[in-house]
């Protein structure tokens, strides 16, 4: 009755894939803020931009994973 769920392992990519695109948005989020600050701090302002960089290679390689390579 008790058993845990277990999910199969596209479920878990699906999973990773919208916690990455919320993670991706709120960096976004975060940084326009920053830039309306007047004078955003240069040195943060690019650690988020590359932190938010990273996010979108991993959403890119998660996208993959899920989708099959299609042979024409």
């Amino acid at each position: 009755m008790n058993a845990p769920m277990e999910l199969d392992h596209d479920e878990m990519l699906r999973i990773r894939l919208e916690v990455l695109r919320r993670e991706h948005r709120d960096l976004d989020e975060a940084i326009h803020a920053l830039e309306q600050t007047g004078r955003p701090d240069q040195l943060t302002l690019r650690r988020l931009k590359k932190q938010k960089l990273s996010l979108k290679d991993q959403i890119v390689k998660v996208e993959d994973m899920l989708i099959p390579d299609i042979i024409a």
